[in-house]
């Protein structure tokens, strides 16, 4: 994967972002069906040069119901059918960890994000996290990114009253990752 050289970045996280979430976990290319709209949206911030870095939780490795080689192909098919459709994913992170195991990397901890400033040369302060979580919210503040996008696909609608909870408030709520794109084009 490239670097990013520090210009303005996105964090998308996948599940329910990118693509379709299920209570059964994505566990091949087979199930990964894409959210209409979210590949027009990665090639609307690409167009509009911004770098786009996929970070996730991917705990379905950790129990055992997918392999670490058949999460990458499925990110390797990801990546191509969004790079067809005109749009580029720079880099992936994925935590392949359980919650129990209290690692670093697991959102809504931001050991992914900071992984991601060090490799990839990101600016926090010109960077963007969208999600359809708690976690994800959560994970945006803990990095200091400038902002966070709540997308309303996903678990997004179920995350507005657990944030409200913890006094954590999204900088725009969008319908999907297509409105967040256009947001974020007009606000950085």
């Amino acid at each position: 994967m490239t670097h990013t050289g520090g210009g303005r970045t996105v964090f998308l996280d996948r599940d329910g972002v990118i693509n379709r979430d299920s209570s059964e976990y994505i566990k091949s290319w087979d199930e990964f069906v894409f959210i209409p709209g979210s590949i027009d949206a990665i090639r609307n911030l690409t167009g509009h040069r911004f770098s786009v870095i996929v970070i996730t939780n991917q705990s379905g490795v950790g129990r055992g119901y997918f392999s670490r080689d058949t999460l990458e192909e499925t990110h390797r098919l990801m990546a191509a059918e969004i790079r067809s459709g005109g749009g580029v994913i720079q880099d992936i992170f994925y935590c392949p960890h359980l919650p129990a195991d209290h690692c670093e990397c697991r959102k809504p901890s931001p050991g992914m994000l900071f992984q991601a400033f060090e490799r990839c040369g990101v600016d926090p302060g010109a960077a963007c996290m969208v999600g359809d979580s708690a976690k994800d919210m959560e994970c945006s503040l803990a990095a200091g990114l400038k902002y966070g996008v709540l997308v309303k696909t996903g678990n997004g609608r179920n995350a507005l009253p657990q944030l409200a909870q913890k006094n954590i408030f999204p900088d725009y709520v969008a319908e999907d990752l297509y409105d967040a794109s256009e947001w974020i084009i007009r606000r950085m």
